[in-house]
């Protein structure tokens, strides 16, 4: 006898009656489907909280592929700066005081610490770009500033002979912003020779540099010019400048320093004085007697006396007050910081296989070394003066802003995924031999090395 049938709960599922009477099993929900994680979709809608990308991943992201060491190496400069200018601040507050207006001796040390927290903020938010972006925004940077230097001589404002400054509600030295844009723009050019080997990259570099000379000596300013002169011809070194090309540099130098004698006489009386060995009012003079009057040792923060003498004791001479105030020791320190900036950058570049990264860090470091170097020779009388800051430690607004944003660009050129060395199918990181090295040391590097 036909009929209906209890219901079936054998699996949990609640049977119906069908027309043959047998319980058919209901239809069963499939499970939701979560939808792929797409990047700033929806703003993370429907998401797991560890797969929103927030800016406190992106920080721990750039902590991750900043070179520590390079940073901590900056930070340590700037902190040294500070000092430095605090050091120099009284000296010149005093010589620019007038019977009207007396200047707090800690003016200038104010100032610097101001310039010194807008520099470190552009240079975290430099450091945070993708190399991409680096390249970019250094590309746009050149563009801008080439236009500012095309209008300095029309409506620049011109200060103690010279016009390298744009007053635009307050004052800008493009001259300083395009020095790293510069390092970039000519490390993006060259790197076009990696797509065709017959693009005429050489030449373009060089028209571009020799626009730059032109500009810069309207203003003129003769000791950026030369520093220029020094990443252009690093860059292009690097990027395989001929011995013809480097007997014709050589020779254009020369040309170039003889037509400033002839024709800039500030440039002339400058190399005068240094070829004549100078006298006891010259200020290259009066810098190399401050900066050994303190000895080994110094005399003291605000024990100095002949730092008073000094024209722009906290710009172009801050280091000749160091020697006086904190000792040869002190100097040799700082010269140590900038020589290991330079070696862990190339040291950073080893085994890097892109050649913009390549030249870019590298122009960038030549500025910043090149720079360093003439103004602690200038301090020594060994080079003629230049009118040239010591980067990262004499007070500036736009030298220290230029530095800072130098420094990023830096930063970010050189950022580096710390896991990529664990794939098997990368080139692996060129190693530290020490296999020559006794059995002791060699087996306490190795372990140093594996940690």
């Amino acid at each position: 006898m036909a009929g209906t049938m209890p219901p079936d709960d054998r699996n949990g599922l609640d049977a119906a009656p069908s027309r043959a009477g047998i319980a058919a099993p209901a239809a069963v929900t499939p499970p939701a489907i979560v939808p792929p994680y797409v990047p700033g979709a929806g703003r993370g809608q429907g998401l797991a909280p560890w797969q929103r990308r927030n800016w406190r991943v992106g920080l721990l992201i750039w902590w991750r592929e900043t070179d520590r060491v390079l940073l901590l190496l900056i930070l340590a400069l700037m902190g040294l700066g500070a000092v430095a200018v605090a050091a120099a601040s009284p000296a010149s507050a005093r010589r620019l005081s007038t019977a009207a207006v007396k200047i707090d001796d800690l003016h200038f040390f104010m100032l610097h610490l101001r310039w010194q927290f807008f520099g470190l903020i552009a240079m975290f938010a430099a450091s945070q770009l993708s190399r991409e972006q680096a390249r970019r925004f250094g590309i746009l940077l050149g563009g801008a500033m080439l236009v500012a230097l095309l209008l300095v001589p029309i409506i620049g404002t011109n200060v103690n002979g010279a016009k390298r400054w744009l007053n635009l509600g307050f004052s800008l030295q493009p001259s300083e912003f395009m020095k790293p844009a510069f390092a970039i723009m000519l490390a993006w050019i060259l790197s076009w020779r990696g797509r065709d080997a017959h693009l005429p990259v050489m030449w373009i570099c060089t028209a571009l540099m020799a626009l730059m000379a032109v500009l810069l000596m309207a203003q003129p300013d003769f000791g950026s010019t030369v520093l220029f002169g020094i990443v252009w011809f690093v860059l292009m070194f690097l990027a395989g400048l001929s011995l013809r090309w480097v007997a014709a540099v050589g020779a254009l130098s020369v040309v170039v320093v003889a037509a400033a004698y002839v024709f800039y006489a500030n440039a002339r009386h400058r190399i005068d004085a240094f070829l004549s060995g100078g006298t006891a009012f010259d200020q290259v003079d009066l810098a190399r007697h401050t900066l050994v009057s303190g000895g080994w040792t110094g005399t003291g923060l605000w024990l100095g006396t002949k730092k008073l003498g000094l024209p722009e004791a906290h710009t172009d001479y801050i280091f000749s007050v160091i020697g006086e105030e904190f000792g040869l020791l002190f100097c040799g320190v700082i010269v140590a910081l900038y020589a290991i900036i330079v070696a862990r950058v190339v040291w950073r570049l080893i085994g890097e296989d892109d050649l913009f990264t390549v030249l870019a860090a590298t122009g960038l470091v030549a500025q910043l070394g090149g720079q360093a170097f003439i103004n602690i020779l200038v301090n020594l009388q060994l080079f003629p003066s230049k009118g040239m800051t010591l980067p990262l430690i004499s007070y500036g607004g736009s030298s220290t802003l230029a530095l800072c944003l130098g420094v990023g660009f830096l930063l970010a050129i050189t950022r580096r995924n710390p896991y990529l060395g664990r794939d098997p199918y990368s080139r692996p990181a060129p190693r530290l031999s020490i296999s020559s090295l006794p059995a002791p040391l060699h087996q306490v590097l190795q372990r140093v090395l594996a940690r």
